[in-house]
């Protein structure tokens, strides 16, 4: 049966040579909607498998209005824009789009990005339906605690519900994060869970790998292939096979890897320098610290390639927002090594726990075991008496700008930042920002961009984090 697409574009000659791509491609148009009624019409009616849909519509909704619907339908949809406000595409990726496809379009990037929205679509239901079948065996083996995961904040359950989810699944992860908040150690725990548990984890550096040795590091060589290979090598793909590859620090992968790397996730199989194609069956764990979407515009990342990734993200705060988990982490460690060392340590002075309290760790987890392998090595009693940690710039930035009074234009943005905290950053629309604060549009637009307000701000004030 062919899949069943609805176009909602209201330029004619646009609406029309899509339509145009589809059917050739053999895919099934249900129809052309220039409106959000329209569609909604229409996707009752012929209730398509996926939509193609423009942002700026005729009437007064837009597609990011329709957008949530069609969500709330489990309709996949790949956004159709022209428009770079930024605001706007912030609102429209909110909605959780398997793709955008910028105007104005090739065939081969229409076909490339329903391929990749298809696959996208079909790994979330999945998801579903391990979320279903974990949730009903809730109690049973897999349920049981990751005692190498240490905390009891909210943003740590979440993170535990996600591991324990995925792990019944082949679906690639992305895991996301600063650096030493402990990506490795997720990877591992959603290996451990998973039922390739008894088939080798294999853990690649892709920061570490010298350019010249990447390809034949991932995915092997015969002897002969090149200058130097004198003898035939086994990939880390070919290694994991069975099992999993953890590739951390992926947005170091060099662009011509990045698109092997691509094949391996579509059709499952290697080549070895110099070989043939090999099939393997291997889950992949990707770990960075990078904001790949910036990678992606400025070029060095591929687009198709982190969509494949994107499709289960688990994003790790840092340890300056678990602060409920930090003297748990600092006991943790303080035992681990006091072991280690065969020393007699029971805990820390009350000056050391207000240290440890009012520092924010800027190195995360990896900064705080360090700290406390150190302090059990300096260590000639039972405690903790003295901690000698750097000083605390962001601390002290803080306090600095407490000091300060602020100017005009600081209170406007933190006006308008409170204004789109209220209304969950919606910018236009009913209900949006610019209603609240009575001002055209543009004009809010051309404010906030003086003034250098993006969501990371909502983010940051906002405490939350929505990809948990």
């Amino acid at each position: 049966m062919r899949t069943k697409i609805l176009i909602v574009e209201d330029q004619f000659i646009e609406a029309n040579n899509m339509q145009g791509i589809l059917e050739r491609a053999g895919y099934k148009v249900t129809g052309i909607a220039r409106s959000v009624p329209i569609a909604l019409k229409m996707v009752e009616k012929e209730k398509p498998d996926m939509v193609m849909l423009d942002i700026l519509l005729q009437g007064n909704l837009t597609g990011i209005d329709l957008a949530g619907k069609l969500r709330e339908m489990n309709i996949a949809f790949v956004y159709l824009s022209a428009n770079s406000n930024k605001e706007i595409l912030d609102a429209a990726k909110a909605t959780k789009p398997y793709g955008f496809l910028v105007k104005p379009f090739r065939a081969k990037d229409v076909l490339i990005m329903l391929d990749v929205a298809w696959y996208l679509h079909q790994q979330v239901e999945e998801e579903a339906k391990n979320r279903e079948a974990y949730l009903k065996r809730a109690g049973s083996a897999v349920s049981g605690g990751l005692p190498e995961i240490i905390g009891n904040s909210p943003a740590i359950a979440r993170i535990m519900n996600s591991v324990k989810i995925v792990s019944q699944s082949n679906t690639a992860v992305l895991i996301l994060g600063e650096s030493g908040t402990g990506k490795e150690l997720i990877a591992q725990a959603i290996h451990k869970l998973s039922d390739r548990k008894n088939k080798p984890l294999i853990v690649v550096n892709c920061g570490a790998l010298p350019a010249n040795l990447i390809e034949s590091e991932l995915f092997g060589h015969e002897k002969g292939s090149f200058t130097g290979a004198f003898n035939r090598r086994v990939g880390k793909f070919e290694q994991a096979d069975g099992g999993t590859i953890f590739l951390d620090e992926i947005g170091e992968l060099p662009l011509d890897l990045q698109t092997k790397f691509l094949r391996v996730l579509q059709e499952k199989e290697i080549e070895r320098i110099g070989g043939n194609s090999k099939k393997v069956d291997v889950r992949v764990i990707a770990a960075t610290n990078k904001n790949l979407e910036e990678e992606i515009s400025a070029g060095r990342f591929r687009l198709d390639l982190y969509y494949r990734l994107n499709i289960f993200p688990i994003l790790l705060p840092p340890l300056r927002e678990r602060q409920g988990d930090i003297l748990l982490l600092a006991d943790y460690f303080l035992k681990k090594y006091a072991v280690k060392q065969g020393k007699s340590i029971t805990g820390f002075s009350d000056d050391v726990i207000t240290q440890i309290r009012n520092y924010s760790w800027p190195g995360n987890v990896r900064e705080l075991e360090n700290m406390m392998e150190r302090s059990v090595l300096l260590s000639m009693g039972t405690l903790i008496t003295s901690l000698v940690l750097p000083k605390d710039k962001r601390k002290a930035s803080i306090e600095i700008e407490a000091d300060r009074q602020k100017t005009m234009e600081e209170n406007e943005r933190d006006h308008i930042l409170a204004t789109l905290f209220k209304c969950d950053w919606k910018v236009f629309g009913e209900g949006g920002a610019a209603e609240l604060l009575d001002i055209n549009v543009s004009t809010l637009n051309s404010r906030m961009k003086k003034l250098g307000i993006d969501k990371k701000h909502y983010f940051k004030n906002s405490g939350e984090n929505k990809n948990d």
